[in-house]
């Protein structure tokens, strides 16, 4: 099978009415601010989104991702790779008031000033949205496990010093 690059925008509208469906990659070196949160670079993100009209006339697009990024483990501090996969349902908008209109099972996307949707910026950000807030290994997998980590050193007990309201204790008891 060929891989195909998915278009930067398209015209949701247009390619609704068309039914058109769109399967193959963006290529990872092009999402640069979720690169900017990888430990390395992603990989090419496996796209499928298929553009159509429900039954009630709203254009939607709807659609799954699927990357793999080297992310940093928080428990270890070792490099691990992680499938991120998102699916994904919007309701293309132009006005706010087509956002109060839409129904739940659409999240609502901004349309440009021409009408276009741009693609590769709605699936890097449903990617970053669904990257791992605390990136960590399986408890298994992790080299630390669960083994306490001790940053720094911890200074022993000071000497006891006096409680400042023992005089007010003593005052008290009078």
């Amino acid at each position: 099978m060929q891989t195909v690059k998915i278009p930067v925008s398209i015209d949701p509208i247009r390619a609704a009415s068309s039914r058109s469906t769109y399967e193959g990659i963006v290529p990872g070196q092009q999402l640069k601010r979720l690169n900017e949160l990888c430990a390395g670079d992603c990989s090419d993100v496996a796209v499928s989104i298929e553009c159509g009209v429900d039954l009630q006339g709203i254009v939607y697009l709807k659609g799954k991702a699927v990357t793999e990024l080297t992310l940093v483990c928080q428990r270890c501090m070792a490099l691990f790779t992680t499938e991120v996969t998102v699916e994904f349902c919007f309701g293309p908008c132009r006005t706010k008031a087509e956002i109060d209109e839409l129904p739940d099972a659409y999240d609502p996307i901004e349309c440009n000033e021409i009408g276009e949707v741009r693609l590769h910026q709605l699936i890097e950000d449903e990617l970053i949205v669904a990257m791992p807030i605390i990136p960590m290994h399986e408890e298994t997998d992790c080299n630390i496990g669960s083994m306490d980590i001790v940053v720094g050193e911890i200074e022993p007990a000071q000497e006891e010093r006096p409680n400042p309201f023992a005089v007010l204790e003593k005052l008290k008891s009078k």
